[in-house]
């Protein structure tokens, strides 16, 4: 191993999966670990944070060895270590907080703090470099922005969901349909055995607003659902969901292509669970297949959460000389906004 090499530990338990992951000049995956917890909480519908919690302090352990053993390295070659801070389930967040915080100090590593969302921004970099200005459609269970970068560590919101994320509306209609969890995945498998039938609303909001808003397309899902109940009417999975799909995506896709043109961009990137949806990967690609505007969307593997994705954050992070201090903790509210500000005034801390 050469000395040119740098080596990132990074550690990921925002939510229920518990992964690390060690990549190679920010680059490069060497190991990457991920322990799911899907059917542990599959039967309750959705993510319960204190059998999350439970599992991270039974997995990490496990994990680390895992990541390490992989990729036939030491402790002693790992020139520092990531954790997502935030955010998150606080009581999930704080078991890899810690993991990461006391390897640290063991081995005397300097310590990474890293945005989650920021992580999956970076998965992209792990295929390609990052050309700037960049935005990123953020799309996932608890988020859906469009995020303006114009350098490595910047993050301008330019466009939030104003209340259900893409993908929480995805894992509630997709309860409606009585479809087992995580519903995202099983609603893009019928929606491309379907026809988009049924003229679902599209929330556009105010004339150059780049604000998404799901929640009333979801309860128009749910409410022509049940409407055809009470009728006795069969309505067609497949057609619901390629109905429901085909309103997600037009608003995605159209937002984002108009804010790439207003903000002149080299490239797009998309990031986040929903990011792994056929559906909107088609959409996109056929968007921007003639446009100067590079389009990039990782492999399914880097969409839903790992710690690849915070260990090429964490590279960026490290290169620009930001530390975290010992008294770093998981913040489940954490603004990605204000983790790029902090993190111009975080240099030489530890």
């Amino acid at each position: 191993m050469t000395k040119n090499n740098q080596y990132i530990l990074a550690v990921e338990t925002s939510c229920d999966e518990t992964a690390a992951a060690i990549v190679k000049n920010g680059r490069e995956i060497i190991s990457n670990v991920v322990a799911s917890q899907i059917e542990s909480h599959k039967r309750f519908g959705g993510v319960v944070p204190e059998i999350a919690s439970r599992h991270h302090v039974e997995q990490i352990t496990i994990v680390l060895e895992e990541t390490i053993n992989q990729a036939k390295l030491s402790f002693d070659d790992i020139d520092a270590i990531a954790v997502t801070e935030g955010p998150g389930l606080v009581g999930a967040l704080l078991i890899g907080v810690n993991a990461a915080k006391a390897l640290a100090y063991a081995k005397q590593k300097p310590l990474i703090g890293v945005h989650h969302i920021a992580g999956h921004i970076y998965a992209n970099q792990l295929e390609k470099e990052f050309i700037f200005p960049l935005l990123s459609l953020v799309v996932s269970g608890g988020h859906t922005e469009l995020i303006l970068m114009k350098e490595h560590g910047s993050f301008e919101v330019i466009g939030e969901t104003r209340d259900d994320a893409a993908g929480e509306a995805y894992d509630k209609v997709a309860r409606t349909l009585k479809l087992p969890y995580p519903g995202g995945p099983h609603i893009d498998r019928l929606a491309a055995d379907g026809e988009a039938l049924i003229d679902f609303p599209r929330a556009w909001l105010e004339d150059g607003s780049y604000d998404f808003s799901f929640s009333g397309l979801k309860s128009a899902v749910i409410n022509k659902l049940h409407n055809a109940e009470q009728r006795n009417q069969v309505l067609k999975r497949e057609d619901v969901a390629a109905s429901f799909q085909a309103s997600v995506v037009d608003v995605l896709t159209t937002k984002t292509y108009k804010a790439a043109k207003e903000f002149g961009v080299k490239q797009v990137i998309v990031a986040g669970g929903v990011a792994a949806n056929k559906g909107l990967r088609a959409a996109l690609s056929t968007k921007f297949m003639d446009e100067d505007t590079e389009l990039l969307i990782p492999p399914l593997s880097l969409c839903t959460d790992n710690a690849a994705m915070i260990a090429a954050a964490g590279s960026v992070a490290f290169e620009q000389g930001h530390r975290a201090g010992w008294n770093l903790n998981a913040n489940p509210g954490l603004d990605i906004e204000e983790y790029g500000r902090r993190r111009k005034l975080s240099k030489g801390k530890i």
